[in-house]
């Protein structure tokens, strides 16, 4: 069925539509239906696939504030598990920084994405509230006008159109939000280069710390999720394919970069789940297109180098749900006016992080003497991080903020 004949079908209403049930989707939709604010999420995959969907764990010290301040954040309470260290390991040692104690003294929280988002969806069900699983949005329409439209798939093949007040995209940076968006929207968008291979093994973590390597073979992290799950990247050359690298391929690689020789092995076990990632930054502006507002990774992609992404999105998505509670219980749309601009602020702030860390940590690709250049500069960093009081404040303070 094409775009046109969807168009023709009958529908239903909410005052908001929110498409996608990730952090941003379900934490919005859980602050909307606190204050009374009628709302549906539309979600393309099934119950199961959103709650064991595996994403980052770092909570910043904001995101845990927001979460606690609505009303949702008793798992995070419950389950999440302070952090505050992490390690540098280079070709002149390894120095750790104890970031609790620098800066704000703000620690992250790890909590697993997955448990977060089954946490959210637990509470916004239990309050009530609509969720429809395996329905895909294919297009937004009439955002320019007083009655937007959100045209879906269902499941069974059913086209069904939802009718609301206001749109807010929440499905990534491939989903309909951005798909639908006028010709005036503008994408900024940088390829940094860079690939990882992102790996999740069934290993209890072998540091204490985010492990953060630099070798002349590229870059490797150690991240742990749970006591018996973590998280490892692995720098690698773009195009290679996920499965192209064996485990024993990969703990070898691993042991070699973060140099287990000097500081003792890693822990090793089963990996569960590998996918390469290509670092890029990439922003919309602006994220308010009459009714259609862009939350989380439509708004804008952030690369994994600083744990700023979910963060980003919780942040977003406070930020629209209470100018939407203003804008529809007291009709007042000042802050809806002003959700790009304060979301945008913050985004940046984050990217200019992010991009730091990238150049920490990697070498710039290609030869010549800009990347020996490059690299001269990335030691500076390196060695003003470990040796500089003022450095390690800046760097604790910005690691931590959002």
């Amino acid at each position: 069925m094409t775009e046109s004949q969807y168009a023709q079908v009958a529908g239903e209403f909410a005052d908001v539509v929110i498409v996608g049930a990730g952090p941003a989707g379900l934490v919005l939709g859980n602050i909307l239906l606190r204050h009374g604010v009628d709302c549906v999420v539309l979600e393309r995959a099934d119950r199961d696939c959103v709650e064991n969907r595996a994403r980052a764990g770092f909570l910043a010290p904001n995101t845990v504030r927001i979460l606690e301040r609505n009303g949702i954040g008793e798992g995070v309470r419950r389950h999440g598990r302070e952090h505050g260290v992490c390690e540098f390991r280079t070709e002149d040692g390894r120095f750790r920084l104890d970031y609790r104690g620098l800066g704000k003294g703000e620690p992250h929280t790890v909590y697993p994405q997955h448990e977060l988002v089954t946490d959210l969806l637990a509470r916004f069900l239990d309050a009530g509230g609509r969720v429809r699983f395996a329905t895909e949005a294919v297009a937004v329409s009439g955002a320019d006008g007083p009655a937007p439209t959100v045209t879906v798939r269902e499941e069974d093949g059913r086209p069904v159109r939802w009718r609301a007040r206001y749109v807010a995209a929440c499905d990534g940076r491939h989903g309909v939000g951005r798909r639908s968006l006028p010709p005036g929207a503008v994408r900024h968008h940088r390829d940094h280069g860079v690939s990882w291979l992102g790996l999740l093994a069934e290993a209890p973590p072998s540091l204490d710390a985010v492990g953060y390597a630099v070798h002349p073979r590229g870059f490797a992290g150690h991240m742990a999720r749970s006591a018996d799950v973590t998280r490892y990247y692995l720098q690698c050359a773009r195009g290679t394919r996920a499965e192209a690298w064996d485990d024993d391929r990969v703990w070898d690689e691993l042991d070699l970069r973060m140099r287990a020789s000097a500081y003792g092995p890693l822990r090793r076990g089963r990996i569960v789940q590998r996918a390469v990632v290509d670092l890029e930054s990439d922003v919309l502006e602006p994220l308010r297109h009459g009714a259609l507002f862009l939350v989380g990774d439509a708004a804008s992609l952030i690369s994994p180098s600083a744990a700023k992404g979910a963060n980003l999105a919780v942040l977003e998505a406070e930020l629209l749900a209470l100018a939407l509670v203003d804008a529809l219980a007291h009709d007042d749309s000042a802050g809806l006016d002003r959700y790009s601009e304060r979301c945008l602020e913050h985004i940046w702030r984050a990217q200019e992080f992010s991009h730091w860390m990238i150049r920490l940590l990697h070498d710039t690709p290609g030869p010549g003497r800009d990347s020996l250049f490059q690299e001269r500069l990335r030691y500076a960093r390196i060695t003003a991080l470990r040796d500089s009081a003022s450095q390690r404040n800046w760097f604790a303070e910005h690691y931590t903020g959002i």
